[in-house]
């Protein structure tokens, strides 16, 4: 190896080195061990994949090989490093159902600890990322049960999801939390339809979609809102509404006729690079 190539090896070694010292002073439990034994628990863990949400792979290493890796590609090309700070964190149902952005391993263990987390809900569907490996890893050493149930934020919500989600429901194991990747509008939209599966109502259903969790309703991700106006106008008080999804709602009305502003799409899918 010539000197220059000897020089610029010791350069990239320094860096990737300087990099894991800075990361493990913001999690150093979950960071820097290239393995750690599983946490004893007697909480059985759940591998559910309805729907895997079919993204180009970033991170395909195995975790324990790569812990380091795993992070550069959750901090910087998920931008999980805006979420070490801010969480978007809410309460949905008392005791039973919370939301938030995308956890880190930190975060969900502070949670864990805070509220007794039983289930963590992965509303992105399985990836190949960092940010998934990652809190996939921190799921299990947490004695958490792991579901992945996808849903999209620029769609009529479908209903053979719908009616999964609320099959996952009725067994599901609480205190729990669900979270996407900013924790605007598919965090939003199931905690909507959760609040409908325990007989709220439409308007506070739609009220988890909002500007206090860096929600556009002008964007494409309106037609969430307008997926729950749509059973206000239609089924509320007539039907109830898992009986107005099987029997009434129409995903392609909803799809033609809602319409976003492209101001908003932009600011949404370019400034903000949101799934």
């Amino acid at each position: 190896m010539s000197a220059s190539a000897r020089s610029k090896a010791r350069l990239q070694a320094g860096g990737t080195e300087a990099l894991g010292r800075s990361l493990s002073s913001i999690e150093p439990d979950w960071i820097t061990a290239p393995r750690l034994s599983r946490l004893p628990s007697d909480r059985p863990t759940l591998a559910f994949h309805p729907h895997p949400a079919q993204y180009p792979p970033m991170f395909t290493s195995d975790l324990h090989q790569d812990r380091l890796g795993a992070w550069r590609d959750s901090l910087f090309v998920d931008h999980a490093v805006f979420r070490l700070l801010w969480t978007n964190w809410a309460e949905v149902i008392p005791g039973k159902l919370y939301r938030s952005n995308h956890p880190t391993p930190a975060r969900l263990a502070a949670a864990t600890r805070r509220v007794g987390l039983r289930t963590l809900i992965n509303l992105r569907g399985h990836r190949q990322c960092g940010s998934d490996a990652l809190s996939r890893d921190a799921a299990a050493r947490l004695g958490l049960i792991h579901i992945d149930m996808a849903f999209e934020s620029r769609g009529a919500p479908h209903r053979d999801r719908i009616l999964r989600f609320h099959d996952i429901w009725r067994t599901l194991q609480t205190p729990a939390l669900m979270h996407c990747k900013s924790g605007a509008d598919r965090a939003g939209l199931a905690a909507g339809l959760a609040i409908l599966f325990e007989g709220g109502t439409a308007r506070a259903a739609q009220s988890q979609l909002g500007w206090r969790y860096g929600h556009f309703s002008q964007s494409r991700t309106g037609i969430l809102d307008a997926f729950f106006r749509l059973y206000q106008s239609e089924g509320e008080g007539r039907m109830g509404f898992l009986d107005w999804v099987r029997q009434a709602y129409d995903e392609d009305a909803l799809r033609s006729g809602f319409q976003s502003r492209r101001l908003s799409n932009f600011v949404n899918d370019r400034l903000f690079r949101r799934e």
